[in-house]
């Protein structure tokens, strides 16, 4: 029997069991040592699952997708990401995390005042879905297929459930993270993880998975309560961790064992600005993860991400987007703003050790001198490291046979890329969100050819827009497009 060609469109069922296509002649990049790199290779997708990589697999009556003069690599993993706040993008263009005190443009509007204790009161069940849905498909677009929404608009259970729609509705894999909301008399956090996990996690097969918020700053008395439930129901526990918000006081409790909880490998740590040592090496010792979202930390004042100390403790993290107030949320974002801090600050370091007089304008790097950040490295803290962070790891992050086909074809021949020389380099150093032409999740394609399916981006932009609208109003804040940067 011939092969089923999907020319005009994508492989027919993509997805459903029992059916079979073929990703084509793609430069493929797996991520897994155990399977390699390839200059040219096929990919063998069943179902949701990856089958086979190798060069001219035959699969007869199987569909068939063209990548010739694309990379295929897995999907991007987001480890932290405020979903509901997708209205109030580019807000905070200038904003820091808190008022400075300043009077200047960063001071106000800032985040602490005009987002959580501002905009985030005003939202409806309604708002929570519109959000979290527009700024979910945005992401899958971008060739993210896995995320953590750190969800912190919980204000009742009607609140939670239109954000758990949301994540079910955007079609990728996700991590719901049940944060807290602002407390009002309704609001369950976090005694409400147990119909949530009865009602949308009885099963821990589907792509929307769960997280319990378990933020320290909220009081002994909530965040024990939190990691007592998440522990009794088997969910990974994740908070931030920012010394600038005055956090580190309960860190160092938290490493001298006085916090009322035990850290362990099931915490995901974000941020870890402004930590001490002693927080820092109880955390390893844990096995504990730490989640990094440079762009947000150096742009509002949380802190110098701290890769050069986890590094020096043998630690890697996952990157993260944080807020679309400040920064975009795009993958390339990620990567190029991680491996361009580090490599400033260690080449700074390299040539201080010199005088910036011939010949010690070149000084060679002195023992101890960390090593700087390469392409593959970014892209290992944003694939592999990410499904790990988040327990994902069995089943997506790298291109392995029998793992999920959470799959990305990027263009290398468009004219940002083209000559393609370097996978990983043109990757981490030349690609944008333009070039994510094909996305697949569970081994059904979401975008074609540059074209999110099955999604009316119109008509939810639209209700996106209605629901800025009433935010503002709510806020009392006049919308103009030239006021707030």
């Amino acid at each position: 029997m011939t092969e089923r060609r999907a020319e005009g469109g994508p492989p027919e069922d993509s997805g459903r069991p029992g059916r079979r296509y073929v990703i084509r002649g793609g430069a493929v990049m797996s991520m897994d040592p155990n399977v390699g790199d390839f200059a040219t290779a096929d990919v063998l997708v069943e179902g949701g699952k990856i089958v086979e990589i190798r060069p001219d697999i035959r699969a007869e009556s199987a569909g068939e997708i063209d990548a010739r003069g694309r990379v295929v690599l897995p999907g991007f993993v987001d480890t932290h990401h405020h979903l509901f706040e997708t209205a109030e993008r580019a807000f905070l263009a200038n904003g820091l995390l808190l008022d400075d005190h300043s009077g200047s443009p960063s001071a106000q509007p800032n985040y602490g005042e005009h987002i959580l204790q501002g905009f985030a009161r005003a939202y409806r069940p309604a708002d929570v879905y519109v959000n979290s849905l527009f700024g979910g498909l945005s992401q899958l677009d971008a060739g993210v297929t896995t995320v953590l929404d750190v969800s912190q608009i919980h204000h009742s259970p009607e609140h939670t459930d239109a954000a758990i729609q949301a994540l079910v509705d955007t079609g990728r894999r996700s991590a719901f993270g049940f944060f807290e909301g602002d407390g009002r008399t309704g609001a369950r956090y976090p005694e409400d993880a147990y119909r949530i996990r009865d009602r949308w996690f009885s099963s821990n097969d589907r792509l929307v998975t769960m997280v319990m918020g378990g933020e320290l700053h909220l009081g002994r008395q909530v965040y024990t309560r939190a990691w007592a439930i998440a522990r009794e129901l088997d969910l990974k526990i994740a908070a931030h961790a920012v010394g600038s918000w005055g956090m580190r006081p309960v860190f160092d409790d938290l490493a001298q064992g006085t916090a009322g909880v035990e850290v362990g490998p099931d915490n995901l740590f974000i941020h870890m600005t402004g930590m001490s040592d002693r927080t820092w090496r109880r955390l390893r010792d844990a096995g504990a993860q730490v989640s990094l979202a440079f762009p947000i930390e150096m742009t509002m004042r949380h802190g110098t991400p701290p890769i050069l100390k986890l590094r020096e403790l043998g630690m890697e993290p996952s990157l993260s987007s944080d807020v679309e107030t400040t920064m975009a949320a795009d993958p390339f974002t990620l990567m190029r703003s991680a491996m361009t801090m580090q490599r400033m600050i260690v080449n700074q370091m390299i040539l201080d050790q010199g005088d910036l007089v011939p010949p010690g304008n070149w000084p060679t790097p002195a023992p101890g001198t960390p090593e700087l950040l390469t392409v593959r490295d970014v892209l290992r803290y944003a694939t592999i490291n990410g499904a790990k962070h988040l327990g994902l790891d069995g089943r997506t992050g790298t291109l392995t046979p029998g793992k999920e086909a959470d799959i990305v074809l990027l263009d290398a021949t468009a004219l940002n890329v083209a000559p393609l020389n370097s996978v990983p380099g043109a990757i981490v150093s030349l690609m944008d969100r333009t070039n994510v032409e094909t996305v697949i999740v569970a081994g059904k394609v979401r975008k074609w050819k540059g074209r999110l399916l099955d999604v009316d981006l119109a008509r939810l932009r639209r209700e996106l827009e209605t629901s800025r609208d009433h935010l503002f109003a709510a806020m009392n804040l006049k919308q103009d497009l030239f006021a707030w940067s």
